[in-house]
């Protein structure tokens, strides 16, 4: 598998996502939420280095198309 740019910023957005049911539901059960915390900061990492290696950067309106290139690239 080929840990590139995009697939960095795909995995950093799908665990982010993730990852907010379980802060919420921690939250309103009284506890820490420390392994949601855990995945946000790989997820925040996968973003960051996304970014930091891809030249000129992600626009907003990119991430549907990029999301779409990397579900095609590795589904086939």
């Amino acid at each position: 598998m080929n840990f590139d740019a995009d697939f960095a910023l795909v995995l950093g957005l799908v665990l982010g996502a993730f990852s907010l049911p379980a802060i919420l539901s921690a939250f309103n059960d009284g506890r820490a939420p420390r392994a949601a915390m855990i995945v946000i900061m790989i997820a925040g990492g996968c973003i960051v280095y996304a970014l930091r290696h891809q030249p000129g950067g992600y626009d907003v309106g990119d991430i549907p198309h990029v999301f779409a290139n990397v579900v095609e690239r590795y589904t086939r």
